[in-house]
């Protein structure tokens, strides 16, 4: 199974992926180190009607946002909040329990939900709100984890044999399974306007690579130079991917560029850094952990970062920015409630 086979797979488990780092973290006893900077921008709070909790986990161009929120009786469902702060809640049919982590210009939203008998299914909601259950053949569990501007959808699924593969769903519904040579594991994160897509494999010794999918089903894998493990997160649509790397006894950030060129990176005193949204002008997001807390950062092209945390947060964790710069994710406050923001530069 894939190490972090269940980030953003449920509201009672929201922090999956972290949480996975955060154990990483504490098995590595990592030093402590300095608090964020100051940051100047606006913050948006979310919080869906009668959530206990609610998590902002992708935004579009137009400024809709996507995510998911956690009702009182500890229930999973999904949301989209257009520009004009309207939030629409939704769940596929027979679902136990949603998760929406992807959302489109058109509005489109893709992710994944559970069914009464525990098995996980992909979906892809259109603008008007028509819900279409995406499991490639041979599945056992599937996880819809990108959908691009076409309506293209990529993320992995289980099989039988419980193996993850990796594939790319078509807007007619044509579905190519994938696996990057020596992996016994295969999870596809991210797909870009053109259809290429990046994620992340395991192979048999247990080490994780990433890998770039191009459109015409070529795939390059790479590794961040003196990296154990490999997890790209996400790419953009000139085909930079960003992601983290686990090395030596620390986790730290990358850009990998088109032409495979590949810078790292932490904010300041960080012990750990996780990245996971990049937008086309290659401004990163994600958060670390400085003092064993979680802000949240930006970082541009040019390698300039800005660490920020909304007003009364105790826990920052910033997932999708946009090509504006506007980004999403979620906060804690002092009562140990989640709430979804907006940061508007």
């Amino acid at each position: 199974m894939l190490k972090f086979e269940n980030e953003l797979a449920d509201a009672s488990a929201r922090r999956g992926l972290h949480n996975a780092a955060a154990m990483l973290t504490a098995l590595l006893s990592f030093a402590a180190g300095t608090g964020p900077a100051a940051a100047s921008a606006t913050f948006t709070t979310i919080d869906v009607s009668g959530a206990a909790d609610t998590y902002s986990i992708a935004i579009n161009a137009g400024g809709s946002v996507t995510g998911q929120y956690t009702d009182e009786s500890a229930i999973n469902h999904g949301f989209v909040r257009t520009a004009d702060g309207t939030i629409t809640s939704f769940d596929p049919k027979g679902s136990t329990d949603t998760s929406a982590v992807s959302i489109n210009t058109s509005g489109a939203v893709a992710g994944y939900y559970n069914d009464s008998k525990g098995v996980t299914h992909g979906f892809l909601r259109s603008s008007s709100g028509k819900i279409t259950r995406i499991d490639p053949k041979g599945s056992t569990d599937t996880q819809v984890l990108g959908v691009n501007d076409g309506g293209s959808v990529t993320g992995y699924y289980v099989d039988s044999l419980f193996a993850a593969h990796g594939f790319v769903r078509a807007s007619d519904g044509t579905t190519i399974v994938f696996d990057p040579k020596n992996s016994i594991d295969t999870q596809s994160n991210g797909i870009n306007a053109k259809g290429a897509v990046a994620g992340y494999f395991t192979d048999s010794s247990g080490a994780s690579h990433g890998f770039l999918r191009d459109s015409k089903g070529t795939i390059t894998s790479f590794d961040v130079p003196g990296s154990a493990d490999t997890y790209p997160f996400a790419i953009n649509g000139k085909g930079a991917i960003a992601g983290f790397y686990v090395h030596g006894e620390t986790v730290s950030g990358f850009v990998r560029a088109a032409d495979g060129t590949i810078q790292t990176f932490d904010p300041k005193g960080s012990d750990a850094t996780e990245v996971y949204g990049i937008n086309d002008k290659g401004t990163t997001t994600g958060f670390d952990y400085p003092n064993s807390a979680l802000h949240g950062f930006q970082r541009t092209s040019k390698g300039k970062i800005k660490q920020f945390d909304p007003p009364n947060s105790t826990s920052t964790e910033p997932w999708n920015i946009n090509d504006s710069g506007a980004i999403v994710g979620q906060y804690t406050d002092g009562n140990g409630i989640d709430h979804g923001f907006i940061r508007t530069p």
